[in-house]
């Protein structure tokens, strides 16, 4: 069986650090630095320098939900109440 997690290699404050995420967090997170202009190496880097986790992927992981919790809220807050 294959593993659901991808690993890559980043280059973060100029040391390279292998993260291993599913596809799906990846896809994520690359959407989300899109988003924000800046680069994938930039954001994990700010999330490893906020994380409040000790292991940088499931900081990720939980970054990457709190994006889309956060996302979600502020769509919600703007359809008017019927």
């Amino acid at each position: 069986m294959k593993s659901p997690l991808v690993k890559d290699s980043v280059a973060i404050d100029g040391q390279q650090t292998t993260i291993s995420v599913e596809e799906a967090f990846w896809s994520a997170l690359k959407d989300i630095a899109y988003e924000r202009d800046e680069s994938l190496s930039r954001l994990i880097g700010s999330i490893k320098a906020n994380r409040q986790f000790s292991n940088l992927s499931s900081a990720i992981r939980v970054y990457v939900v709190q994006h889309h919790m956060e996302q979600h809220r502020r769509r919600i807050s703007l359809v008017p109440d019927i």
